[in-house]
């Protein structure tokens, strides 16, 4: 069993550090990621904990699912692996209609 896990339905008031607190009921607590809108820095409402071991990670599964954090109960559990994703995106305007016309555009290219 991974011993990182998805928490969540947090406030947005939540921090690293009370979430760290309260997991560390449960056993060590390695890392906390509070995710966070990149443009506005607010909290997106969920985070990543990583607990010492597979246990302890069973143990705050059991222990924090649906415990309240800043009024609001906790969801809980392993956090899934993250998809790959697609290579960079797309091209964009390189010019030219790369033949995209529409009809009347069509007829007059074809009488020229």
């Amino acid at each position: 069993m991974s011993t990182r896990l998805y928490v969540g339905n947090l406030s947005f008031h939540t921090t690293n550090d009370s979430i760290r607190n309260a997991f560390e009921h449960s056993g060590n607590v390695t890392d906390v990621h509070l995710v966070s809108d990149r443009d506005s820095g607010q909290s997106r409402g969920f985070a990543f904990v990583t607990m010492g071991s597979p246990t302890e990670a069973t143990n705050a599964i059991s222990q924090m699912n649906g415990a309240l954090l800043d009024g609001r109960p906790l969801r809980v559990n392993v956090a899934e692996e993250r998809q790959a994703r697609g290579g960079g995106g797309g091209g964009g305007n390189r010019g030219g209609h790369r033949g995209w016309l529409n009809s009347d555009q069509r007829a007059w290219h074809a009488g020229t």
